[in-house]
């Protein structure tokens, strides 16, 4: 007789049933986003022409902080400097449990790319003048991701012609909606 998982007999089946179903649900948590926090204004302020998905260097005091959902990117923004991405000025408030143990709160993050993109990233940021902005913070599974953009400042009359043409794709659904 073969013993399964947890030491339960194949007879019973529960063990296997119980490492199945653990499996089916660490799969579908792995593939599960919980919003931290949203930049929205970098959309409003910059047309985001790329994306990338990024991990980041943390303390533990930070992860608890991010994972408890204090955390801000509305001023931060990406330097490449040596070969290196930081995200600098994002605010992760002090863990209050962990007292002496604590970080700063918008000390620099070095963030983690492959070399390859962030050599291409940096030529982006020198050459054509784009800026690097992050766009959101999640926890996805049990690792803490940023997304970050590419994208050009746009110009104040770029702004309002932006708002009136969301506004008019806003009527226009609320009036096809209506019709239906």
């Amino acid at each position: 007789m073969w013993a399964g998982a947890r030491g339960l007999s194949v007879e019973h089946g529960a063990g296997y049933r119980l490492a199945t179903e653990w499996i089916v649900n660490r799969g579908s948590e792995e593939n599960h986003q919980k919003m931290v926090a949203e930049n929205r204004k970098a959309r409003h302020d910059y047309q985001i022409d790329e994306r990338l998905e990024v991990g980041l260097v943390l303390r533990g005091s930070e992860v608890k902080s991010i994972r408890n959902g204090k955390a801000s990117i509305g001023e931060a923004f990406v330097r490449f400097e040596r070969g290196e991405a930081w995200l600098i000025n994002a605010h992760i408030s002090p863990y209050e449990e962990a007292a002496n143990f604590n970080h700063e709160p918008r000390r620099p993050r070095k963030l983690l790319l492959h070399k390859g993109e962030i050599e291409k990233w940096t030529r982006k940021v020198t050459e054509r003048g784009f800026a690097c902005v992050p766009l959101k913070l999640y926890i996805q599974g049990s690792l803490i991701k940023m997304q970050i953009g590419l994208g050009k400042g746009r110009k104040q009359h770029d702004k309002r012609q932006h708002l009136r043409e969301q506004d008019d794709k806003r009527q226009i659904a609320r009036a096809m909606k209506e019709r239906d």
